[in-house]
Formats: C-alpha cells, structure tokens, sequence
C-alpha cells in the first residue's frame, strides 16, 4: 500500500512560493498550481488530495490554519485564510466562475479571451471552522468567529460570531467566544517554548 508523507518548509523552500513560514506541512498528494502566488503562514497543515489552484489570482493563508483532505481552493479572484480557521474535508472555495449567462464559452479548455468570470475575493476570518463537504463562492466575506455546518452553501456575507448551515446559509444561533481566551493561553505557552530553545 502507498503511504503519503507530509513536505515540510524545508523541503518546499526552493519549490516557488511567494512566502512560506515554519512547521509548515504539505501532503505529498496534494496539487498545487501557481505557487509564486501563494503565501503560507506557519504551523499549517494541508492534507491528502487537496488542490491550491492560484495560477491566476491569489491564495493567501495564516497561521495554524488547516485544510482538510481532498478539498479545493481556486483563488482566481482572490482567498484569504486568516489565523487559526480550518476547513473539513471536501469542501470547495471558488473565487470566480464561469459567467454561465450564455454571452460567453466556458470551462478551462477554452482561451480566456473567449470567456468570462462571475465572483470576488473570499475571505475567511480569524476562528473560522468549516465543515465538511461545503461550497463557498466569491465575493464572500465569512466573519471572525463563524463556524459553518457541513454541506453549507455560502454566497454571501456572514456576520461575526455566528453559526450558519443550510441551502442557502442561514444563521442558526450564536458561536460562544470562550475559545479567545484559550487562544492567549496557547500563545504565551508557545512564546514561553520558544523562548527555552
């Protein structure tokens, strides 16, 4: 049986990314494409099967992040993962999509200059936790705090705070914020660690 392994910051240091930072894994299955416009904080992992599509726009991912087996960022418009928010396995973020208006051809076989994309920037704030087997498309701005159910649809803005499930999304009640305080311990334990090396 084939075993992955994880490719650390040391082993994708020369592999052409716009910035990489420390305790950094990437599956050895997963895909990536235009990493000269991907940066990558530290402390993330991306697991098996999982595609970073950037070859036009870009990704930009924070710290402790992490991404889930076999899911799929196309960040043609632009997507943004910011410190300690996750995403479940399945789940794919689409930036931009075809127009399928009919006023143009679609799909990547076809040159650009006969097509046209729909969508906008994706941004994932802080603490956000996403469950598995969602769609996000562009423009969407998903608040500090959300957590989102599995098999979620989301389109739109979503306040801060908030836990959204459902097609189409809707708020379903309010996400308790005692995981800020657990943050501050976590990082003053990780300083005070850093600190004894």
């Amino acid at each position: 049986m084939l075993k992955s392994t994880y490719l650390t910051e040391e082993d994708l240091k020369d592999y052409g990314f716009k910035s990489i930072g420390k305790n950094v894994r990437i599956s050895s299955d997963a895909r990536i494409y235009g990493q000269e416009n991907i940066s990558i904080g530290s402390n993330v992992r991306i697991d098996d099967f999982t595609i970073l599509s950037a070859v036009n726009g870009y990704i930009n991912i924070g710290n402790y992040v992490f991404i889930a087996r076999n899911s799929h960022l196309s960040g043609f418009l632009g997507i943004e993962m910011h410190d300690f928010s996750s995403m479940a396995a399945n789940t794919v973020i689409y930036s931009a999509s075809d127009d399928y208006g009919g006023d143009y051809l679609t799909a990547q076989a076809i040159p650009q200059k006969y097509t046209a994309h729909i969508g906008g920037p994706v941004v994932i704030g802080k603490h956000v936790i996403i469950g598995s087997s969602c769609t996000i498309m562009g423009p969407c701005n998903i608040g500090e705090g959300c957590s989102i159910g599995a098999m979620t649809f989301v389109q739109n803005e979503l306040l801060p705070w908030g836990i959204y499930i459902g097609i189409p999304c809707k708020r379903f009640k309010e996400r308790r914020k005692g995981l800020l305080s657990l943050e501050k311990e976590f990082l003053k334990e990780q300083q005070q660690t850093l600190l004894k090396v």
